[in-house]
């Protein structure tokens, strides 16, 4: 599922429907990949129930994977996976996407890869 062609950093983005963050999270991979100036290959993976989740190693709504590995630092060690929104620990508090500079050091690395 996480196989590079071409070069290319290749981003997933994990949801289930009805995630009112998924969309948010594509337009961050965007963002970010033209602030980079890398135009990585972008995959919307649907979650569509627990076993999947298990099988996907889901940790929750919306999860970005770049090359296979989950841009929060940290986040290998975790096996909460779930069908549920996921919230991410910001300095400031909690929210439902990724802070820009763990996708942004998670597309360096996928750059140099």
């Amino acid at each position: 599922m996480t196989t590079k062609r071409d070069g290319r950093p290749l981003v997933e983005i994990l949801y289930f429907d009805g995630c009112p963050n998924h969309e948010g999270a594509l337009a961050l991979v965007e963002q970010v990949a033209t602030e980079l100036g890398i135009d990585p290959e972008v995959r919307l993976v649907g979650v569509p129930h627990p076993e999947a989740a298990e099988r996907l190693r889901f940790l929750g709504s919306p999860t970005i994977r770049v090359d296979g590995r989950d841009v929060e630092p940290g986040s290998e060690a975790r096996t909460d996976y779930a069908m549920s929104c996921r919230v991410y620990r910001e300095s400031d508090g909690m929210a439902g996407l990724p802070p820009s500079d763990w996708l942004r050091a998670a597309l360096a690395r996928g750059r140099v890869a």
